[in-house]
């Protein structure tokens, strides 16, 4: 084992080409850490955010950053049992991007942010769990309450985060409905699972809804985006639906449609995962589902394209282009 390690950090923000990949001495565990081997890293578009000091928290430079790994335990810290040490895991993202990051060839993490996996997931997959179906869990099942025949309207639905959604809809006995901007991932959607894709590029969506739905519109939406689609949303939404927003994509101010939104009783429910994340009790339950779903074969992680560290910044250059179908993932 070498002494230095390769570690991609920010030291300002912009676009991708800002991302650097630094040679560094090996980090050594304080206490309550431990010291990751990672062996992949999952993409998630905070992580864009971040890089773009868009995000919740501004990191001080220089910064590392990402929140999804998976690898092997290769040195703990004071305080964290030795039982750890060898263990195969992945992070889930209930940790600050101001004090951790991952991306790189190996990752501090505190141990209270380790969860092992399935032994029947790749590394590459057991880096493309915890965010995407965590997630869709608080925002489904905790927030919105899904029950069997809930018709869900799931926008961004190839992002790692919707395809998540489209499978955690079909295990609870849901119809999905995906949207997606243009027809070039109208069938692959179906082959995932949607029970329906409408491309908003060349259809109406509220009337495909409605036509979906003899009528009554979907009892959740589930969407990213916010911005002036937020109108289009409720409009599409049944009578005392509920729109789980989770995401500010948009780059235009959310403005919400007060007047159809009491005509049909509509609720809107800002969703941050860190809801489930601060909540032991609430994250607790949230992991054992995922798991058991895994375990059932009723969840599985799609990777839709890996590239090397050395190519990070094509990685997120990948992301933002929003050609891809599930989770990025990049290879120390």
């Amino acid at each position: 084992m070498t002494d230095t390690c390769r570690i991609v950090r920010l030291h300002e923000f912009g676009d991708a080409d800002v991302l650097r990949l630094d040679t560094l001495a090996l980090p050594q565990p304080g206490p309550g850490e431990v010291r990751l081997r990672v062996r992949a890293i999952g993409l998630n578009r905070a992580d864009v955010m971040v890089r773009e000091g868009k995000y919740l928290w501004a990191p001080d430079f220089p910064a590392t950053l990402g929140f999804e790994a998976s690898g092997v335990v290769e040195a703990i810290g004071p305080g964290v049992g030795p039982a750890w040490l060898g263990k195969t895991c992945s992070s889930i993202p209930n940790f600050s991007p101001v004090q951790y990051g991952v991306y790189g060839e190996v990752a501090l993490l505190p141990v209270t942010a380790l969860a092992e996996y399935p032994a029947t997931l790749s590394f590459e997959e057991g880096a493309a769990i915890w965010a995407q179906y965590l997630t869709a869990w608080g925002g489904l099942i905790h927030v919105a309450k899904i029950a069997s025949g809930d018709v869900v309207l799931i926008t961004a639905a190839s992002s790692s985060t919707g395809v998540a959604a489209i499978d955690l809809v079909k295990a609870e006995g849901g119809i999905s409905i995906a949207v997606t901007r243009t027809v070039a991932k109208r069938d692959e959607l179906l082959a995932l699972g949607a029970d329906h894709v409408i491309v908003s590029d060349e259809e109406d969506l509220v009337a495909r809804v409605r036509s979906i739905t003899d009528g009554r519109g979907a009892r959740i939406v589930y969407d990213p985006i916010g911005g002036p689609g937020l109108a289009t949303m409720i409009a599409a939404a049944a009578k005392n639906g509920i729109i789980v927003a989770y995401g500010m994509l948009s780059p235009e101010p959310t403005v919400l449609p007060l007047f159809e939104g009491f005509l049909k009783y509509i609720t809107v429910k800002t969703y941050d995962v860190h809801e489930v994340y601060d909540d032991a009790v609430l994250l607790d339950v949230a992991r054992r589902y995922v798991v058991r779903k895994i375990e059932e074969g009723q969840f599985t992680p799609r990777i839709s394209a890996r590239f090397p560290l050395s190519r990070i910044a094509d990685a997120h250059r990948h992301m933002e282009a929003s050609n891809h179908i599930g989770k990025i993932v990049v290879l120390p």
